[in-house]
């Protein structure tokens, strides 16, 4: 009967040995993959000063779990600044446009977390900042229309535009992206004066400004 006592308390002790010896999962749990949301975010307009913010979510082993680790990672973006910057803050990474248009990763990185490793885990997503009336921006639109000056009265001058193209007298006319913005200058010759524009909308006097249309437009410009 005594022998067969120490016999179980012996097992007991090999059995709390062992479970003692297990590597604890709390102290060696690992992160393995970070999921940033919304994974993709397009603004529409290349306005400077607009904003959305992004939350990382970490993936985890030993045991598995998943975590809201939005502010524990470091938020990044391979953009160049005129299109998007970014900084942490309550809400998460929070992108802002700089007025430029392209697309940019973003990105979440931390450290996996386990035994003093230094290796790094990455999550990204994408921004994109659009400008349809711009050709290079994603999504542009690279439709053209024809701008054509027309210099009427009795007097003489010049006309040009920005983006230049079109400089008259000479080819009074030129070929502009849809949708973009057109500025024309009129400059009276001496001893003569420029009365007004027909067709385009005065910005300060001898200049105009439109916004081309996909079918052409005809701009008279009148001098005496």
């Amino acid at each position: 009967m005594k022998r067969s006592s120490i016999g179980l308390a012996l097992v007991g002790l090999v059995t709390v040995g062992a479970v003692l010896s297990l590597p604890s999962c709390g102290h060696d749990q690992k992160l393995v993959s970070i999921q940033v949301q919304p994974p993709t975010f397009t603004f529409l307009a290349a306005d400077p000063g607009q904003n959305t913010s992004y939350k990382a979510y970490g993936t985890y082993i030993h045991p598995p779990a998943t975590k809201d680790i939005t502010a524990q990672v470091t938020w990044g973006v391979d953009g160049l600044a005129d299109v998007v910057s970014i900084v942490s803050g309550a809400s998460g990474g929070t992108v802002t446009t700089g007025g430029g248009c392209g697309v940019s990763d973003v990105s979440a990185t931390a450290p996996e977390g386990t035994g003093g490793s230094s290796n790094i885990v990455v999550g990204y997503a994408t921004v994109t900042v659009d400008n349809p009336n711009v050709s290079y921006c994603p999504g542009g639109n690279t439709q053209q229309a024809t701008l054509a000056v027309v210099l009427a009265g009795t007097g003489q001058g010049t006309v040009t535009s920005i983006p230049g193209g079109a400089t008259c007298p000479g080819p009074c006319g030129a070929q502009f992206q849809v949708g973009s913005l057109v500025v024309l200058n009129a400059s009276p010759n001496n001893g003569h004066s420029f009365l007004g524009w027909q067709g385009c909308t005065p910005t300060s006097g001898d200049s105009c400004s439109l916004t081309m249309p996909s079918e052409g437009i005809l701009i008279t410009a009148t001098f005496n």
